[in-house]
C-alpha cells in the first residue's frame, strides 16, 4: 500500500475536499516518519498505511481515517499534540492522542488482568479517551490488525509476545464490539503462530470434514433454496466454515462427533418476521434438533449479535445447521459496532451526544461505565491500584421484575445485579427473589435470570460483601462505602 494507492482507495467514499484534508496527513506523517524503517526493510509509512486502508474498508469517517495516518507520530516522532490539532482540529488530535495512551496503557502486557497504566492520570486520560470515543479503540484495533499480518518480520520472541496478547485482549475487545470478522482474523493469525502445530493439525481435520459434508449440504442448499423461491421469500444463501480457532475451544469442552457446527448454511432476508417464516419452513421439512434452536433476534448476544440458529436432521441422516439473519444483522454481524455508527455524517460516538440522543445501542453501555469510572479516578474516589475495568468479560443479560434489561460479565451475582440498578439498592440490598425463589446476595446469576431485590435500610455493606460480587462497578462502590465508615 502506497499513498496513491490509498487516495485511489478512498476517493469512492470521500469528497474532494476530504480527500484533500487526507493527502495533507499523508504529506505529515510521511515527513515524520522519514527515514523510519520497520523490520520488514520497507518505509514506517506503509505501517500507517495500511491502518488508514483498513478503516476504509470498515466504512469509518475522514477524521478516522485520518487519525489513523497520523496514529504513531505523537508516539514515535518529535510531534507534538499542538501540532496536530493546529493542522486538523481538535477532533482528530483527541484520537491520535487517544490511540497512544492506549499504546502507553498496555505496555508490556501480557494478558487482561495487567490492561492498567501505573498512574491516576495516565489511567483516566486512556479511560475518558475510550469513552468519550470509540473510534480510539477501532483504530487501535485496526493498528494491531496489521501488525498481525506483518509479524513473520518479527523474532520468534516478539512474535510469541504480541499473538499471545493479541488473543487475550484484542480478539475478546473485537468481539465486545461486535466485530466478528475481525475478531476471527486476530484469533486465526495468532493461533498459527502460537500453536503452529496444533493449527495445521486442525486446519486438515477441518478440511477433510468439509470435504465429507459438502454432498450433503449442497443437497440441503438446492432443496431450503427451491422452497422458500416456492413461499416466495426474498433471500440470499451462503456458507461459512468454523474458525480454526474456534474449532480448538469447541474441542476442549467436547470431542469433534459431536460438533455440529463445522459448517453453517447462512440464509439472509428481508425482514425479522422473515426470519420466523423461514425457521418455520426448515422444521417442515426437516427434523429440528430442539436443545439447538437459538433465538439471538428476540434475545441477542451481549455483543449485540443477532440471528436465529437451529440445527437439523437432513433425510440422509446428516446434521444441518442453519443461521437465518437480515442483511443487516449480517453487516452487524461482521463489522459490529463499524457499522452501527457514521462518523462522518454525526459524532455519535461522543458519550455526551450518545446520552443525550439516547442512541447507544444496550450492548455498549459499558463505554459510558468506563467515563464513570474515569470521573471517579480523577475524583480520588478510587485509586489504579484497585481498579478493575469489565470490558473484556464474557456477558450475559438479565431482568427487572419490569422488564429492564441489565447487562453484567459472566459469574455476576445478585449483588453485582443490586449496584448495578442503583447504589443504595446494592448498599440495602439483604436478598433477592430470582425467577419468583428467593436466593442469597452471592446467587451467581445466569443469562435471562428476573430478579427483584430485598433491600432493609438497616443493612449496610460489610467486608464479607466483596466476595460475592464480579463487577469493577460493585466492588469499587463497596470499597468505597467501607473507606468512608474507616
Amino acid at each position: 500500500m502506497d499513498s496513491q494507492q490509498l487516495l485511489e482507495l478512498a476517493q469512492p467514499h470521500f469528497d474532494p475536499a476530504q480527500i484533500k484534508r487526507l493527502a495533507q496527513a499523508i504529506d505529515l506523517a510521511q515527513a515524520k516518519h522519514r527515514g523510519q524503517k520497520r523490520l520488514s526493510g520497507e518505509d514506517y509509512l506503509t505501517h500507517p498505511l495500511n491502518v488508514a486502508a483498513i478503516l476504509i474498508e470498515w466504512r469509518l469517517g475522514i477524521d478516522t481515517i485520518i487519525a489513523g495516518i497520523l496514529h504513531d507520530t505523537l508516539e514515535d516522532t518529535d510531534t507534538a499534540p499542538d501540532e496536530v490539532k493546529q493542522a486538523f482540529g481538535d477532533d482528530i488530535a483527541f484520537l491520535v492522542d487517544g490511540v497512544s495512551k492506549v499504546s502507553k496503557a498496555r505496555s508490556g502486557m501480557s494478558d487482561i488482568s495487567s490492561y492498567r497504566p501505573q498512574t491516576a492520570d495516565n489511567l483516566s486520560k486512556l479511560l475518558i479517551a475510550i469513552s468519550q470515543d470509540v473510534r480510539v479503540l477501532l483504530i487501535k484495533l485496526a493498528d494491531r490488525l496489521h501488525n498481525l499480518r506483518t509479524l513473520e518480520h518479527l523474532s520468534t520472541a516478539k512474535r510469541t509476545k504480541i499473538a499471545r496478547e493479541s488473543l487475550s485482549v484484542f480478539a475478546p475487545l473485537a468481539d465486545r464490539l461486535g466485530m466478528g470478522r475481525v475478531k476471527i482474523e486476530i484469533e486465526e493469525i495468532a493461533f498459527s503462530y502460537l500453536s503452529p502445530k496444533e493449527y495445521n493439525r486442525l486446519q486438515g481435520l477441518l478440511k477433510k470434514r468439509v470435504g465429507r459434508a459438502q454432498k450433503y449440504l449442497n443437497r440441503a442448499r438446492r432443496e431450503v433454496s427451491a422452497e422458500l423461491a416456492r413461499q416466495a421469500i426474498n433471500f440470499s444463501v451462503d456458507g461459512r466454515i468454523k474458525s480454526i480457532y474456534s474449532l480448538h475451544k469447541k474441542l476442549q469442552k467436547s470431542p469433534i462427533e459431536e460438533t455440529y457446527d463445522l459448517m453453517a448454511l447462512r440464509i439472509i432476508v428481508d425482514s425479522n418476521e422473515d426470519c420466523y417464516r423461514v425457521l418455520g419452513i426448515l422444521h417442515a421439512m426437516y427434523q429440528p434438533m430442539i436443545t439447538k434452536i437459538k433465538d439471538y433476534i428476540a434475545v441477542p448476544k451481549p455483543n449485540g449479535y443477532q440471528s436465529l440458529h437451529t440445527t437439523v436432521i437432513v433425510p440422509a441422516g446428516q446434521i444441518v445447521e442453519f443461521q437465518i439473519r437480515t442483511q443487516s444483522m449480517h453487516e452487524y454481524a461482521e463489522r459490529g459496532l463499524a457499522a452501527s455508527f457514521h462518523y462522518n455524517e454525526q459524532k455519535l460516538s461522543k458519550t455526551y451526544a450518545l446520552r443525550q440522543s439516547q442512541t447507544l445501542p444496550r450492548n455498549l453501555r459499558w463505554i459510558l461505565d468506563l467515563q464513570e469510572t474515569a470521573q471517579r479516578l480523577m475524583e480520588g474516589e478510587i485509586s489504579p491500584g484497585n481498579l478493575e475495568v469489565d470490558i473484556f468479560s464474557d456477558r450475559i443479560f438479565v431482568h427487572s421484575p419490569k422488564g429492564d434489561i441489565y447487562d453484567l460479565p459472566e459469574g455476576s451475582s445478585v449483588l453485582d445485579f443490586a449496584f448495578a440498578v442503583h447504589s443504595d439498592v446494592g448498599r440495602h440490598a439483604f436478598g433477592a427473589r430470582v425467577n419468583n425463589k428467593i436466593a442469597k446476595l452471592g446467587t451467581t446469576l445466569k443469562n435471562g435470570d428476573i430478579i427483584e431485590v430485598l433491600t432493609r435500610s438497616s443493612i449496610k455493606p460489610s467486608k464479607d460483601w466483596l466476595k460475592y460480587v464480579a463487577t469493577a462497578k460493585a466492588r469499587q462502590k463497596i470499597r468505597s462505602f467501607l473507606n468512608r465508615q474507616n
